[in-house]
């Protein structure tokens, strides 16, 4: 209307849309929806109900939108998008389960969901009806509802029924579903299927029925269709070995799929298909054996369908002999060639009195080959669905059921035979019975209103059904036109003439034809062709044929023809399932089972099975889905509105929308309506009831009292009066605009006036300022002026005197150096005269001196001279002589007299010996004996050692020997050094000329440099960001590993909870049963507590038995994976080290040291091995000096403390000790300096990393003392234990000692002298460093040693020390025990006057808990099972049940009992889980564990005694750690348990916050008057459940602070705590992001900004619970970008731009879902172009991102407990009496 209309207009002043209008045209147009209104989720809710509005909601909903479902009341419209879309994941169906139907978007799984709710609800079967053409989705539709109830409602049994419901699905597609010109899968036949529910509402099993199946596409298909799937996949596998003996080949090759020319559909793998249909059938228990005789079955019939038949002659036909195809058919179903070609070109006619046989011509004996084909192929589909049925039944009673109806929508083709008819006939019976439930849901509406209603008209199509169905209607006379000998399809459509014509209005005939009628069904004119009608509804099949083949030898063939009666029986409905469908008729005995009379024909099989179809829909309460075919190409998203408008009328929706419009379609709760016409109230109509408040405003608004009626709840509208309301709230909205306008553009002039006149102001201000300025400045230039002349002439005069006085001074300077000059050269020269007659007179002398000397020394020489020559020659006379070798034999025997001697010494000192050990003790008697013969053959010994002074000339000889090669040596050697001379010659001109190219190199070598440091910054960034970002994929991985760990704990706990269900249950079939099966798995002994309390004390020892059998082995197993990851985490972190030390040696080959520095190192080394060299040398030297001690007094005392041996042993084994220390620092020293030397130089590390020895070092020094001590007394005793029976064995070894220190002394020189020729041919430096490596490398070696013996007398030194400090703590405590027991407890309470023994008894209290075994249980059971978390939390220290389990634990393992340290814990962790299976949807429960056995798991570690976990401890702490156990395996399995309580906890507070977060965060107004409420439709008021509206924003705030203060209260970790809040941030903002993306009328600007302010203040709530730093508001950060998305502009490039950079944390599906939710509420908002839409899906094309839409609400984060440790002491700890634990005693 471009202009209101008022009652003396004469004409209206109209505008189309497109600008135009015809002004002769008398027709109105159809008035349109306000903007608000397009794209509703429900049609009801469009204020004008007619065709075209309908139309253009559904198209903009379509194709703007992207939504193929739209509500049209109770019916959901779904329109095939022809493309796959993301909206039928577990996401999606998890959010739609559970939620009103109104609430959410319209989708496949509303539907289900409401009447799975519905079902349990009303106690009352439904039904889902989904109707449509072929190709409009309905079998899509259907398997998406039943693949919701497999998933929402799960199974009652382990049999997994729900998956066998869905695997039915591939198996009759296969056999059902055909490729044609509309769709690519259409079913070709109608199915119901009840899925079968339990009194839990769980799926126990289904039941399917299938109505007419269309055999005829067995044996042909038109252009560009196929035959069924099953053939083709059959062919595609052909080359499989399994199916060789088919003898398939390509679909081509066979008459029966290559008719239709289209034998492949795109984008199927049929191959692929069949592997999914064989695995159905495995699942469905249809094994291999049944599966291969199915295929040949389907095999033969294709080989059948290619048997050709050829003319004998115009009345017979015949096959040729042994045709190739009838002999596979033959093979494969075990039939004879002979008799099977026989009677495919025979029939057999049957008189009274005789039979014949008579031939048939081609054309007749092709159509019963064709006609066998068909009846084969319907007897393998009944005998499938048959067992599909079987398969799907349970042994489960029954409760109820919901049925799907996928059945054919109404059909009209160019040419309408047979199935048409029958498909449009089952149609009209669901159209009126789909009227009268939508008139009955209208008039319960009207009357549960109480609004006067009057009878609505509305077509009825009885009259049409009647004419089908009816006495003498058209199934009547066609099934009596088949019981006629002679009846033909021309004789029929003249009894149809001359019946109908004249007495039915809806029956017709054509102009043009005799043999066709047309009927008026309830969406459009049908024309039926009368040919084929008689022959499809009898069906007959020839007889003989079947006979032959019952005789089969193939088994399956013959069970699907066992029912003769059935075999023969004209069918085209499927045998039931259930026995509801099934039709079995009895033929009479006397009468032949074939007669005509007694065969149903296909016609009345279909009526009978469609009325009882109607009944089980009439007894259920019906929910539709109507599947609309946009068009007729299969283009994605293209819709044709004539094609959809077509479809509407034929499914009924118009019918709907017409039977809403002719009465009250508009209907507005009053809060509703007061809500959204707020704006058209004065202040002083707004009254406390809304329901007056609205009575009287629309009262004002609207005249007319037949435009509305108040109900009960809800106002009813006429349609239009919607419309015209939202004028008025627009134009008072657009006043109101002006307004503000007007206001602001008003306030925006005067504060421009404002500036500008300050402005004015301003400037003059500063302009005189300027001119003020200006003077100021010129009057200080003058008086500047003035001051600098006056200074400046100061300056000349004092510059002149200046100069005067420096000019005098300067003569004065000069006058008086002069003469000073003078002087000091006069005394200069007399100086140096003195120095010089000095000098000249000791020349003198020293010259006089020198000759003097010279003539004594010459005098001197020549009389030396003379002497010498005179003994020379006296001595040559000498050595001729025989007294000289006289002389040297007397020498030598010199040497024997002296050996003898010494062994006359020896012998007397073992006689004194020998005489000391008798007078010693008796006892040693027999020692002396044998020793006294040890020394008559030491006598003998004697005599041997001076028949081996013989062999002195032999030593000799070899001494010779050896001086000879010594001289060759030392010639060698001097070689040598001649030749190092050269070498070092030439090496020192190499070096002169390496020095000059290291003056070229240098520069090379700093613009090296300089490019290296370049390169090693950007290899330092470079490794820096690739270290960061390892570090952050190994946290990510990590987290990874820990939520996959976790899950695993979770599902493993459900799995245990499962076991203790089913074990309840079998305890609760057998009540008298309760003994533990002893199959019960290791997770059920480890975990599961026994029994009752009462069960425990009742067999205490069976309990104990098991208790004790219990272990951590399952928890150990499990953790076996997570210590894999620990150690691949590692490994990669070793990597990760590696690279940077390769990384650091990188660098250190970049910065050579300076040569000068290395040379200084490597002499400082050198020293420090010659030092250690001397230092080797006096060890050896006091080792000699050791052994020679023992020798010299081998008594029987010399052992003995106090004797020389003794002190000198002691001495030298403290020495060496202390020297060993210092010795062993020090060579750790050079080989650190060694190997930083080496790496600096790129040598191969030789030497292992000092830091083990350092470490060890450390541990030796705790100890010292008491190790030099220990060492010293062993190594004393030991010899002293030694000596006697080492004795005997002294003088032997000491020879081969001798002669081995003489071997070893010669390799020593031989090895010596090759590292010397080794060393002499190295460069001087690389000589130092090899000789210093030998030597360091070789006190390494020996050092080593020593180090191994020390660290293994460490450890025995430290396991005594702890042993002693174990003792030493008993026998305090024995001697603080016995000085307590002289008071008893008692005396002490009551005594007033000893107050300070209290203090003095708790001091010495060591903080355990003692209790009895027998006790335990009742621990258990007063502490864990019966505690009230609620008095704990408020009367209690918080964590003091851990803390005494703790106590009670630690005395455990002070008393080192294993057994009760691990009852106890496993009783524990037992009892824990048993009462939060019990308890465990309360919170506080499960938060109240959650803390305390965290508690109780960093109480283990931080008295674990490990350094790690008690650096905070206190002295007194750390004594209480645990001496005896390791509990590092149970700490893992407690770990565990936490995890599971906190998923637990959090499972628990979602099942509490899941109401509020919805209603709290999108629905409830927080901010007043933002948003409105938009017109809502029928769906909206007939929701299963009435809206609670009661949950705020305050709601889910104080429950979070509920949350909080109570997990403060029982003392959670701060860090858990922040982890539980962040868990429950991103539950809430996922819930809400997904009710959003799943809900249109959210997705405005308004609603935008309540969401950011809701956010606003869970954020405030942060920061005053100081939680902002604990991740929770970056979970939120998808919902605020959301919110943000609705706010921001969306219409350019740049909005484009800016959305693209903003959510990042959003998908691009769901971006691209909110921009298409968009909706205005008010008018002056704009709708999101679909340009705009493809712009940002363009630019958001490379991200790399999940498909997912909604957000996994399911989601835990991985949780972690960062160790805690607590500063409360043990000893404090008071037990209040309260717990009942009076059996504990304090130690």
């Amino acid at each position: 209307l471009t202009k209101d209309y008022k009652n003396d207009d004469a004409s209206l002043q109209l505008m189309l849309e497109d600008g135009t209008l015809d002004p002769k045209t008398k027709n109105l147009p159809y008035l349109r929806n306000p903007d608000i209104l397009v794209g509703e989720n429900d049609l009801t809710a469009l204020s004008y109900l007619h065709e075209p509005a309908v139309l253009h909601n559904l198209k903009v909903r379509f194709i703007d939108s992207k939504l193929i479902y739209t509500y049209c009341g109770i019916v959901l419209v779904a329109i095939n998008p022809y493309e796959t879309l993301p909206i039928y994941g577990t996401d999606i169906i998890n959010a739609y389960s559970g939620q009103n139907m109104g609430d959410m978007d319209p989708h496949i799984f509303a539907v289900a969901e409401e009447a799975y709710k519905q079902m349990a609800r009303d106690e009352r079967n439904q039904s889902i009806i989904v109707s449509g053409e072929s190709g409009a989705g309905k079998t899509v539709s259907a398997k998406y509802a039943m693949r919701y109830f497999a998933t929402v409602s799960g199974s009652a049994s382990e049999a997994n029924v729900e998956e066998k419901v869905l695997a039915s699905n591939p198996i009759m597609e296969a056999i059902g579903n055909a490729k044609t010109t509309r769709n690519d899968n259409s079913s070709r036949f109608g199915k119901y299927i009840e899925i079968g529910f339990d009194n839990r509402y769980r799926i126990i099993g289904a039941n399917m029925r299938t109505y007419l199946l269309e055999k005829s596409r067995v044996v042909f298909q038109a252009d560009e269709e196929r035959n069924y799937h099953i053939f083709y996949q059959l062919c595609a596998s052909a080359n499989q070995p399994e199916f060789k003996n088919l003898r398939l080949s390509t679909a081509n090759d066979f008459l029966y799929t290559r008719q239709g020319r289209s034998p492949v559909i795109e984008g199927v793998d049929d191959a692929k298909e069949l592997r999914t249909t064989r695995h159905a059938f495995t699942l469905l228990g249809i094994n291999e054996s049944y599966q291969i005789g199915l295929f040949q079955v389907l095999a033969a019939i294709l080989h059948l369908g290619n048997v050709e038949i050829k003319d004998r002659d115009s009345d017979s036909s015949l096959i040729a002999p042994k045709n190739r195809h009838l002999t596979a058919f033959c093979e494969l179903v075990g039939v004879t060639y002979q008799d099977m070609s026989q009677w495919l070109c025979h029939r057999k006619l049957k008189t009274a009195t005789e039979t014949y046989i008579k031939p048939l011509p081609r054309l007749q004996a092709t159509n019963a080959r064709d006609a066998l084909s068909k009846h084969i192929y319907a007897k393998l589909f009944n005998w499938i669905v048959e067992h599909v049925n079987k398969a799907l039944v349970t042994n489960v009673k029954q409760h109820s059921f919901i049925g799907v109806l996928d059945i054919y929508g109404f059909e009209t083709f160019e040419i309408n035979s047979f199935e048409q008819f029958c498909i449009n006939y089952a149609n009209e019976k669901l159209q009126q019975q789909f009227n009268m439930h939508v008139f009955k849901l209208e008039q319960e509406e009207y009357m549960k209103e109480q609004i006067p209603w009057t009878l609505i008209d509305f077509y009825d199509n009885q009259p049409c059904i009647n004419l089908i169905e009816a006495k003498m209607g058209i199934l009547d006379l066609l099934d009596e036109e088949c019981k006629m000998p002679k009846g033909s399809d021309d004789s029929w459509a003249q009894k149809l003439y001359n019946t109908h014509l004249k007495t039915c209005s809806l029956f017709e005939k054509p102009r043009m034809s005799n043999r066709a009628f047309i009927i008026q069904h309830f969406a459009d004119k049908v024309e039926y062709q009368c040919e084929g009608f008689l022959e499809k509804n009898k069906d007959t099949v020839n007889e003989e044929q079947i006979h032959v083949l019952k005789a089969s030898k193939f088994d399956l063939l013959v069970e699907l023809f066992q029912d003769e009666e059935k075999a023969t029986t004209p069918t085209g409905q499927v045998p039931g399932t259930g026995g509801r469908t099934r039709l079995s008729i009895k033929p009479d005995k006397g009468r032949d089972t074939s007669s005509k009379e007694h065969k149903k024909t296909v016609g009345c099989q279909f009526r009978n099975s469609l009325q009882m179809l109607m009944e089980t829909l009439n007894a259920t309460t019906p929910h539709y889905v109507r599947c609309i075919k946009p068009n007729d190409f299969k283009l994605a998203f293209s819709f044709d509105p004539k094609r959809a408008v077509q479809q509407l009328r034929a499914c009924g929706v118009l019918e709907t929308i017409r039977i809403s419009a002719a009465g009250f379609p508009s209907r507005w709760t009053y809060q509703e309506f007061f809500s959204r016409y707020r704006v058209l109230m004065k202040q002083k109509d707004v009254l406390p009831d809304k329901k007056l408040t609205c009575k009287n405003v629309l009262e004002k608004l609207v005249q007319d009292q037949d435009k509305y009626q108040f109900g009960k709840t809800k106002i009813f509208f006429r349609a239009g009066q919607v419309a015209y309301l939202e004028k008025l709230r627009a134009d008072k909205l657009r006043a109101a605009c002006i307004r503000i306008q007007k206001t602001i553009r008003c306030w925006l002039a005067r504060k421009k006036y404002l500036r500008q006149r300050s402005a004015a102001i301003t400037i003059q201000r500063f302009t005189r300022g300027y001119q003020a300025r200006c003077l100021a400045k010129f009057m200080r230039r003058t008086q500047a002026a003035t001051v600098i002349q006056k200074y400046q002439r100061m300056c000349v005069e004092r510059k002149r005197y200046r100069q005067k006085q420096a000019a005098a001074l300067a003569m004065q300077t000069i006058l008086r150096a002069y003469m000073a000059r003078q002087k000091y050269q006069a005394l200069l020269r007399e100086h140096k005269a003195v120095i010089i007659q000095k000098h000249v007179r000791g020349w003198l002398a020293r010259c006089w001196y020198k000759r003097c000397l010279e003539a004594i020394v010459y005098l001197q020489c020549c009389i030396r001279r003379m002497r010498a020559k005179r003994e020379l020659k006296k001595l040559k006379i000498e050595a001729r002589s025989v007294e000289h070798f006289k002389k040297l034999n007397k020498g030598m025997e010199n040497k024997i007299m002296q050996l003898q001697r010494k062994i006359d010494e020896q012998n007397k000192d073992n006689r004194v010996v020998n005489e000391r050990l008798v007078s010693l003790e008796s006892s040693y008697a027999s020692e002396s004996e044998r020793m006294r013969g040890e020394l008559g053959r030491l006598r003998g010994v004697e005599e041997d050692a001076k028949n081996k002074t013989n062999q002195v000339s032999s030593l000799l000889e070899e001494l010779e020997k050896l001086r000879k090669e010594l001289s060759v040596t030392q010639q060698e050697k001097k070689t040598i050094e001649d030749w190092a001379q050269k070498y070092r010659d030439e090496m020192e001109k190499m070096v002169s000329e390496l020095k000059d190219q290291n003056g070229l190199l240098k520069k090379e070598k700093d613009d090296l440099n300089r490019m290296i440091q370049e390169q090693s910054q950007q290899m330092t960034e470079k490794m820096t960001r690739a270290i960061a970002q390892e570090t952050q994929q190994l946290e990510t991985d990590l987290n990874e590993e820990r939520s996959r760990y976790q899950n695993l704990l979770t599902e493993h706990l459900r799995l245990e909870e499962k076991y203790d269900d089913l074990k309840e249950e079998l305890n609760v079939s057998k009540p008298g049963h309760r003994r533990t099966d002893s199959t019960h798995s290791s997770n059920e002994s480890e975990y599961t507590y026994n029994s009752e309390y009462a069960e425990l004390e009742d067999g205490s020892r069976v309990g104990e038995d098991v208790t004790r059998g219990m272990d951590t082995s399952l928890t150990l197993k499990l953790q076996k994976r997570v210590t894999e990851l620990e150690q691949e985490k590692q490994s990669l972190r070793n990597e990760l080290e590696n690279r940077e030390e390769q990384f650091q040696r990188a660098r250190a080959r970049v910065d050579r040291p300076d040569q000068k520095a290395r040379g200084a190192e490597l002499e400082y080394e050198s020293l420090k091995r010659q030092e250690l060299e001397s230092e080797n040398k006096k060890l050896r030297h006091d080792l000699a000096e050791m052994r020679q001690s023992l020798l010299g007094g081998a008594a029987a005392g010399a052992g003995a403390p106090g004797s020389p041996a003794y002190k000198v042993l002691l001495d030298q084994l403290n020495a060496s000790c202390e020297e060993l220390e210092v010795r062993k620092e020090e060579v750790l020293i050079l080989r650190s300096q060694l190997v930083s030397q080496k790496e600096a130089l790129h040598h191969k590390e030789t030497m292992t990393e000092p830091s083990v020895f350092a470490q060890d070092v450390n541990k030796l020094k705790d100890a010292d003392e008491l190790k030099q001590a220990y060492v010293g007394l062993k190594d004393t005793n030991r010899l002293l234990e030694q000596q006697l029976q080492a004795q005997r064995r002294t003088y032997d070894s000491e020879v081969e000692s001798l002669r081995g220190e003489l071997q070893n002394v010669k390799e020593e020189n031989n090895r010596q002298q090759q590292l010397l020729a080794q060393n002499l041919q190295l460069p001087p430096e690389a000589r130092i460093e090899a000789s210093l490596q030998h030597e360091i490398t070789r006190l390494t070696n020996e050092n080593l040693d020593l180090m191994e013996q020390l660290e293994k007398q460490d450890r025995t030194i430290r396991k005594l020390k702890k042993q002693l400090k174990v003792y030493s703590k008993r026998i305090g405590e024995m001697g603080a025990g016995q000085a307590e027991g002289q008071t008893s407890p008692g005396q002490m309470v009551e005594e007033p006057i000893h107050p300070v023994n209290i203090p003095r008894r708790e001091k010495d209290f060591q903080g355990m808990l003692e209790y009895k075994k027998e006790d335990e249980m009742k621990l258990v059971k007063n502490l864990i099972l019966e505690l009230k978390p609620r008095g704990v939390a408020v009367n209690l220290i918080p964590g003091l049940p851990a803390y005494i389990l703790f106590m009670c634990l630690r005395h455990a393992d002070y008393v080192n009992d294993d057994q009760k340290v691990r009852t106890l814990l496993t009783s524990t962790i037992n009892s824990i889980k048993k009462i939060l299976k019990k308890r465990g949807d309360d919170f506080e429960t499960v938060s109240f564990w959650l803390a305390n056995t965290c508690r109780f798991l960093h109480c283990l570690k931080q008295y674990s005694g490990d350094e790690g976990f008690m650096k905070h401890n206190t002295s007194r702490q750390n004594e209480h750690c645990l001496s005896n156990f390791d509990l590092a395996e149970y700490r893992q399995v407690i770990s565990d348990l936490a995890i599971q309580i906190y998923q637990q906890l959090v499972k628990c507070m979602e099942n509490i916050l899941q109401p509020m977060i919805v209603s709290g965060m999108l629905e409830h107004e927080t901010i007043q008057g933002v948003s409105g409420v938009k017109p809502t439709g029928l769906r909206k008021r007939t929701s299963s459940i009435a809206d609670e509206g009661t949950y705020t924003l305050d709601s889910i705030l104080r429950q979070l602070s509920a949350f909080h203060s109570t997990m403060c209260q029982h003392g959670t970790d701060p860090e858990l705590i922040k982890q539980v809040v962040k868990q429950l941030f991103y539950i809430i903002g996922a819930v809400t992001l997904n009710n959003l993306l799943l809900r249109k009328d959210m997705c405005s600007w308004s609603k935008g900004m309540q969401i950011r302010y809701n956010v606003s203040q869970l954020e405030e709530w942060l920061r005053d619970k100081g939680l902002m730093n604990c991740g929770a508001k970056e979970t939120l950060e998808p919902l605020i970008q959301a919110a943000q998305l609705l706010q921001v502009k969306k219409k350019n490039e740049e909005d484009a731009e800016a959305i693209c950079s903003m959510c990042h944390a959003l998908t691009t599906a769901q971006i691209v879902k909110v921009l298409n939710l968009y909706t205005p509420v008010n008018e002056f908002e704009e709708r999101v172009s679909v340009a705009f839409i493809r712009t940002i899906q363009t630019r958001l094309r490379d991200r790399s991102e999940s498909p997912q839409l909604l957000m996994d609400t399911k989601m835990i984060y991985p949780v972690t407990f960062p160790f805690s440790p607590s500063s409360l002491a043990l000893e404090t700890i008071q037990i209040p009496t309260s717990l009942n634990l009076s059996f504990l005693t304090r130690v």
